[in-house]
């Protein structure tokens, strides 16, 4: 029954084929989506990861940077930096806010740097300088390229505009724009005198980063310290929430339009093969056997066109941003093995109402002309 099962969709090549795109197209738009949101997610964790100090130090009771505020004394500061185990210590100012471009309006996570804080500066310089000055700002080349808004231009937070003198490389995702400007200039709009928002902290060679964020939790007062990487997970998990009701409700209604591609399919292919299903049944063919060949059929139809949708989710998604270079995607393994999970599920299902009619299937049908 096997082999019948094989051939039989061999010799409905159009079908299969067909079919297996259809399949292919559901699941694809669910790889998509899920790449968006990794990508996206990726990059709105790109500023602490690519900062990395051994740790972060905020206000108590907060734990990460996207969508947060902090707010601590100066003098904190002071007191972690004399600590022994503590190689440096950068304060940054930090600001979520709607940023004006003139034409446009775009959300923009905005940096405070003094003079001598490269060290939490932009990674990677594009054009211009690397370093903002008063009244100077530094913003994403892949927002330039979006807003028209290059060097020597103007750009407005709040009510205080600022000239464009660089442009950062990996500092751009749709939810939010890294940008960094004068800490001072940062401190007068916030009227944020003597505090800091974030402090990073490097350790000295040989110190415990965990270790170090104990004791400065525990030796200065109202204030949270957490290691590099727990910060990055913290915002990489909030991130990553705000897609998951689309990511579900994509995934429902690709997996329900893919079962019913697959269950069209395997009962389109037996009520054409009706006549020969009954003479096999006839000829002591096994209910069991029969159902079994639908069921293949339906994993092999589903199996093509999941393979199908995962070669072009790893050759072709990934090479996206090349033609649109504000999106930022990300194919990882973890997703697509879960919608095979899924596809296994869609087989099954597919093949619910097609099994039932050939288990109800009459022997007699066979010397019906």
């Amino acid at each position: 029954m096997f082999t019948w099962a094989w051939k039989t969709l061999l010799s409905q090549r159009s079908t299969l084929v067909g079919s297996s795109l259809g399949i292919a197209g559901a699941f694809v738009l669910v790889m998509f989506f899920q790449a968006v949101f990794r990508g996206e997610s990726d990059q709105i964790v790109a500023y602490p990861e690519h900062m990395a100090p051994d740790v972060w130090v905020m206000q108590t009771g907060v734990a990460n940077m996207h969508m947060a505020m902090s707010s601590l004394w100066d003098w904190k500061a002071d007191v972690i930096a004399r600590m022994p185990e503590v190689k440096q210590v950068t304060p940054i100012l930090y600001l979520s806010n709607i940023i004006d471009f003139g034409k446009s309006k775009l959300f923009a996570f905005i940096v405070g740097l003094r003079p001598d804080a490269q060290r939490a500066g932009p990674w990677a310089i594009t054009a211009g300088e690397r370093m903002p000055g008063p009244g100077e700002a530094i913003i994403p080349d892949v927002l330039s390229s979006i807003t028209g808004i290059g060097l020597g231009d103007n750009l407005q937070i709040t009510d205080r505009r600022f000239r464009v003198v660089g442009l950062s490389h990996g500092t751009y995702s749709a939810a939010n724009a890294v940008i960094f400007v004068p800490f001072a200039d940062l401190e007068e709009i916030l009227s944020a005198e003597g505090t800091y928002s974030y402090l990073l902290v490097d350790a000295r060679e040989g110190v415990d980063a965990a270790a170090l964020a104990a004791k400065i939790r525990s030796e200065v007062e109202k204030v949270n310290a957490i290691v590099s990487d727990e910060l990055v997970a913290n915002d990489f998990s909030l991130a990553m929430q705000m897609g998951v009701e689309i990511i579900f409700m994509m995934t429902m209604i690709c997996s329900a339009l893919a079962a019913l591609i697959v269950g069209f399919t395997a009962y389109s292919l037996v009520m054409r093969m009706q006549r020969e299903l009954a003479i096999i049944k006839a000829l002591g063919g096994s209910r069991g056997a029969l159902v079994a060949s639908v069921v293949l059929q339906s994993l092999v139809i589903t199996a093509l066109g999941y393979l199908l949708a995962v070669t072009f989710a790893f050759l072709v998604i990934p090479r996206v941003p090349l033609l649109v270079p504000q999106l930022s995607l990300s194919v990882t393994l973890g997703p697509i093995l879960n919608i095979g999970v899924v596809a296994l599920f869609i087989a099954v299902v597919g093949a619910l109402i097609p099994a039932w009619v050939v288990a109800r299937l009459d022997p007699a049908t066979a010397y019906h002309v």
